[in-house]
């Protein structure tokens, strides 16, 4: 019996100390995948909270609330700057646009017209191909700073043109600046603001770009009375991109950039500006969640235009299409000529074109956390299609006389504040 027991507690040990070999490889297998894993792995897998804390970031959590609004608003406001250069761009050849070409020698030339206005839509195009990419490439804060700076350039470049060609070189490089600033604006206000203010913060762009469009229109009044007039104009745009460049070195970067670079300690700093201590953790656990979903779900630029994702940017392109294609730019360019052509003074109906514009980028401002993107896209389309009725109807043989003018001028306004 003795030798029996013996026999098993040798077995009992020879069993134990297989297991135990198994488990301390097991566990050395473990930790060389952890290691082979790497730096960005392991940074994921350290902010892997549970759901309750992820909860706090979008605004949902009863702990601790919301973060404050007021600590990212300044960054959000910089940002900004880029927006109202785009929109006081857009306008500024509106009521210049006269007087400039008297001085450079091409008034009456409409393709020298257009070239002035079209230009600038070009190099935004160019712009707008690479935005991505340098924002991808050198953060947020870099790409804001060289958006500002053909911006820089080509604003000086048209002040000071002596020709047709001088201004369209300037506006060349103007309308580079234009593509590369709104898209990154976007993106950084998107990545910076506390989802529950984040559609609020999403219309502070456009609000800026109506502000901007605004302050072109009436910078540009004294245009037709004061001889060159029209390079203050430009001179004018200078001061807020070099304001935009030089804050933009003390401003926050992204997190999520930081983040995608391996870099979570500096995401971590970041995201204690931007939305205080207590949210730190909530926040990380979150990105690292939408990080894995990410690497998850990566596709191919080719795969956008078949499956699942040919829908969603198909409607994504057209809403934008839409809106170009109803002819609003026409209005921000060539509003004035088009009001003194229908005998309505322009200064009083530019005023009118920049209040109904900043009336419906306020409407988007208040509602769109509170309606949803849906409903306020369904509704401002099917307004641009009633102002287009109503325009269309005044060129139309059922309407003369002054009720021309009324309906043309009216639909024109009307549509404006959806065009947002």
């Amino acid at each position: 019996m003795l030798e029996m027991l013996t026999s098993e507690s040798f077995a009992f040990r020879s069993g134990e100390s297989v297991y135990n070999s198994v488990e301390m490889r097991g566990r050395h297998v473990d930790s060389y995948s952890m290691y082979k894993r790497g730096t960005r792995d392991h940074v994921i897998n350290t902010y892997d909270y549970d759901k309750e804390q992820v909860r706090l970031l979008s605004g949902v959590g009863k702990d601790i609330g919301n973060p404050s609004w007021k600590r990212s608003f300044p960054y959000i406001l910089l940002a900004a700057l880029s927006s109202f250069l785009f929109g006081y761009h857009l306008g500024v050849v509106n009521e210049t646009l006269e007087s400039m070409s008297h001085d450079l020698g091409f008034h009456g030339d409409t393709m020298a017209e257009g070239l002035v206005v079209s230009t600038c839509l070009g190099g935004a195009f160019v712009g707008s191909l690479f935005s991505g990419s340098i924002a991808d490439g050198v953060g947020r804060r870099r790409a804001f700073q060289l958006c500002a700076l053909p911006l820089i350039i080509g604003s000086s470049m048209s002040a000071t043109a002596k020709n047709l060609w001088g201004m369209l070189l300037g506006r060349l490089f103007v309308g580079t600046g234009m593509g590369i600033g709104p898209p990154v604006a976007a993106l950084y206000v998107a990545e910076v603001s506390p989802a529950y203010v984040r559609g609020t913060y999403g219309s502070c762009s456009q609000l800026a770009t109506c502000l901007g469009l605004m302050g072109a229109l009436f910078i540009g009044f004294p245009a037709k009375q004061i001889e060159g007039w029209w390079r203050m104009c430009f001179w004018a745009s200078v001061a807020p991109a070099a304001l935009l460049t030089v804050f933009m070195e003390f401003s926050v970067e992204s997190p999520h950039w930081l983040f995608k670079r391996g870099r979570g300690a500096e995401a971590e700093a970041e995201f204690e500006k931007l939305l205080g201590g207590p949210y730190v953790k909530g926040a990380m656990a979150e990105l690292s969640k939408s990080q894995r979903g990410d690497e998850a779900d990566t596709v191919k630029l080719s795969e956008l235009f078949y499956g699942r994702h040919r829908k969603v940017v198909f409607m994504g392109s057209s809403l934008f299409a839409l809106q170009q294609l109803s002819g609003i730019n026409a209005v921000f360019y060539f509003s004035s000529t088009v009001f003194k052509s229908a005998g309505v003074p322009s200064e009083s109906a530019n005023i009118c074109v920049g209040i109904a514009n900043l009336l419906g980028s306020l409407f988007a401002l208040v509602s769109m956390d509170k309606l949803g993107r849906k409903a306020l896209l369904i509704a401002s389309f099917s307004g641009m299609a009633v102002a287009m009725t109503i325009q269309a109807t005044s060129a139309s043989s059922l309407v003369s006389g002054s009720s021309v003018i009324y309906l043309s001028v009216g639909g024109m306004l009307f549509r404006l504040p959806r065009c947002v």
